[in-house]
């Protein structure tokens, strides 16, 4: 093991793991919201069900980590809860068609997220590193599929999408921290 020199980057895994754990907290909820609005049987809902189980495998992973390392979750969770579930429903509400956006759009943000924190990471920590490499893989898929599924049809999609994308950064930089 290498010893630590003025100058090094000390990676904060911590806030990593607070963040992965509140987006993937985040993005259950939203799928909830859609799901609440969309019902079932429909070719939407089966799309956001097989996501929202994904989801929720990464919600599963990242809290088994935050105990493992003892990291506390983000104190913005019962925040993330109403707006994510509010998000979920609202573009639900819209159409079809806004519930892919909404997915394109968050799974745009996390993809980037994700790959600036593997880049950080590097090989410092190799069990969160392929466990990130594993779910950005599976939100590229997400993304994907809401794009094959008609996310640009939505009304004012530039708009939507803009604004669901700011406030996926806004969300990811305060769970860092709080």
């Amino acid at each position: 093991m290498s010893r630590w020199t003025p100058g090094d980057r000390k990676i904060d895994a911590a806030a990593m793991l607070r963040v992965n754990q509140a987006g993937e907290y985040g993005a259950t909820r939203i799928y909830a919201g859609q799901m609440a609005v969309l019902g079932r049987g429909t070719a939407a809902s089966h799309l956001v069900a097989r996501m929202a189980s994904q989801e929720q495998r990464h919600l599963d992973r990242f809290n088994e980590l935050l105990a493992e390392r003892r990291v506390r979750p983000t104190l913005l969770q019962p925040l993330w809860n109403v707006a994510g579930f509010a998000l979920g429903a609202a573009t639900a509400l819209m159409s079809e068609q806004a519930a892919m956006a909404c997915t394109e759009a968050v799974e745009t943000e996390i993809d980037r997220h994700y790959a600036d924190q593997l880049v950080e990471l590097g090989d410092s920590d190799p069990e969160l590193t392929a466990d990130i490499e594993d779910f950005q893989a599976e939100e590229l898929e997400h993304r994907d599929t809401a794009r094959a599924h008609g996310a640009a049809d939505a009304a004012g999609y530039p708009l939507l999408t803009a604004a669901i994308r700011a406030g996926c950064r806004v969300a990811i930089g305060l769970s860092k921290r709080i």
